[in-house]
């Protein structure tokens, strides 16, 4: 347990880091806004392209993965949607948002910080793989629905063209695409890109996490303690779970990536949660629900490594 506590303390005292920066006025909130885009448009475009440029198009166009991945998160997200819904008696808006906080992970503000340090360099390209489930199809199913039930005559077929043009435009899609058709056309890229590319791509890690600090200390913490527990319960367990079991059904994931995908699945909500709710008028319980979720994730993070390793999956993937 203190080897899992090795990792994890470091993440968390980042984020403290963050949060102490911000609340103390040694950075503005505008400050970490702009260390976001920098990270967001910039850093980790930079290590997503670099990681898959660098390995064969076979060994990360892993769709055995992406398919486990996406069954677990649709688990997940049906599950605590449909509680919400019929059990909680929520609207149909607010039960699309419970599900969106119950499945889909800070993949590249956490996520990959931790999974790096478990499992190692094989971690960006599990990371590159869950942007894209997270980006072209989970997401914008939830935002179409969103924006179908929010905005009355707007159909889903249209919502949904319009959020794949945004996301389109998005630099770690754009990073992600091209770093793919480097691998599939096996292109050499000069020296002096590369050093460049690992220059900003070693800031990721540190400044996303001091990001995820900074922000907390603008997110207004309400009531709403029994839905908060609920998409914190769904977020950090129920996630991981459910995408334990798609890895069960869905035999032949390499062991690294099993680790990986369950790593990934454990750690809290998408950074822009409150951002998305405050649209439909749900800033309050999507703030709450992500501020409770990242305190509760630094014991259900490290449980989630501990049961990780205790399935046997680390040796695998650890760094050589």
């Amino acid at each position: 347990m203190l080897d899992i506590l090795a990792i994890t303390t470091p993440v968390f005292v980042l984020i403290a880091v963050g949060f102490g920066a911000v609340r103390t006025g040694l950075f503005s909130t505008a400050d970490v806004r702009a260390l976001g885009r920098f990270v967001i448009q910039f850093a980790l475009p930079a290590l997503l392209f670099k990681t898959l440029s660098q390995r064969s198009f076979g060994e990360i166009m892993n769709l055995r993965f992406i398919l486990a991945y996406l069954l677990g998160s649709l688990l997940a997200c049906v599950a605590a949607a449909l509680f919400a819904r019929y059990v909680k008696k929520h609207a149909a808006l607010s039960a699309v948002f419970v599900g969106m906080g119950s499945s889909m992970s800070n993949s590249i503000f956490l996520g990959l910080p931790i999974a790096l340090q478990v499992i190692g360099p094989v971690a960006s390209v599990i990371v590159a793989l869950v942007v894209m489930v997270e980006n072209l199809l989970m997401l914008p199913l939830l935002l179409a629905a969103a924006e179908s039930l929010g905005k009355p005559g707007l159909g889903l077929l249209p919502a949904l063209r319009r959020i794949f043009e945004r996301l389109l435009k998005n630099p770690l899609v754009i990073a992600i695409s091209a770093g793919f058709a480097a691998s599939l056309l096996e292109l050499a890229i000069p020296a002096p890109v590369t050093r460049a590319i690992d220059l900003l791509s070693v800031t990721s890690a540190g400044v996303a996490l001091f990001v995820v600090g900074g922000n907390l200390v603008r997110i207004p913490v309400g009531g709403l303690l029994g839905d908060v527990g609920l998409i914190s319960f769904a977020k950090l367990v129920l996630h991981p779970a459910a995408v334990v079991l798609a890895l069960w059904l869905v035999p032949g994931v390499d062991p690294a990536y099993q680790a990986g995908a369950v790593l990934i699945a454990c750690v809290p909500m998408l950074s822009i949660y409150p951002i998305l709710g405050q649209q439909y008028g749900l800033e309050s319980l999507c703030s709450a629900a992500l501020v409770a979720t990242t305190v509760a994730s630094f014991i259900t993070v490290a449980l989630w490594i501990w049961a990780v390793g205790q399935a046997g999956l680390l040796a695998a993937g650890a760094p050589g």
